[in-house]
């Protein structure tokens, strides 16, 4: 969208490429504030079809080997080369649960099983929620999938902290640290 905010019922033309037209009528979607205490909405000009930009939902867990935690390098944008846990996109219809076992068994190419929510992340301006599980491994054989450069296990000491790729692989990665430890 354009940076200017809307006041009242302003309209304005939508801007991002992505978001231009209207997936009802294929009219142009425009910026339009419908509730003075909301955002401004996506809406067709002609139907009046509100396209809502909702949040896109990442599922990741942490596992260990040996008591070392497992991180894969990034294969991917963003982010490239960068190191952080096993995680994806929640698919349509799939449970949480279910896209993070599938997403560790796809990047790490273990089985595993759900032990507990460890947390979840989201941040200002940013329109990726990420939830993360700790998680037992139970089976499959530890090595890079398709999106990975590399899969490595980390002592807490080794962690490459200036090489995490996202705010949330660190911050998850610190809630970890802080659980495990207080269970000792």
């Amino acid at each position: 969208m354009q940076k200017h905010t809307p006041k009242g019922n302003e309209i304005h033309e939508h801007r991002d490429p992505d978001y231009r037209f209207c997936p009802l009528c294929g009219h142009t979607l425009q910026a339009k504030i419908l509730d003075a205490s909301e955002t401004a909405r996506l809406v067709c000009g002609r139907c009046k079809f509100v396209f809502y930009l909702d949040p896109k939902v990442v599922a990741g867990t942490i596992a260990t080997i040996d008591s070392k935690i497992i991180l894969l390098k990034r294969g991917i944008k963003p982010s490239y080369g960068k190191w952080v846990f096993p995680g994806g996109y929640v698919d349509r219809g799939e449970s949480v649960q279910e896209a993070a076992i599938r997403e560790t068994k796809e990047e790490v190419n273990l089985d595993v099983e759900i032990d507990r929510l460890l947390n979840v992340y989201s941040y200002p301006g940013e329109p990726i929620i990420v939830i993360v599980y700790t998680v037992n491994v139970v089976g499959g054989g530890f090595r890079a999938g398709d999106e990975a450069i590399e899969v490595k296990t980390f002592s807490i000491e080794e962690i490459p902290w200036r090489q995490l790729a996202f705010p949330s692989t660190r911050n998850a990665l610190m809630d970890y640290i802080n659980y495990v430890t207080m269970q000792k």
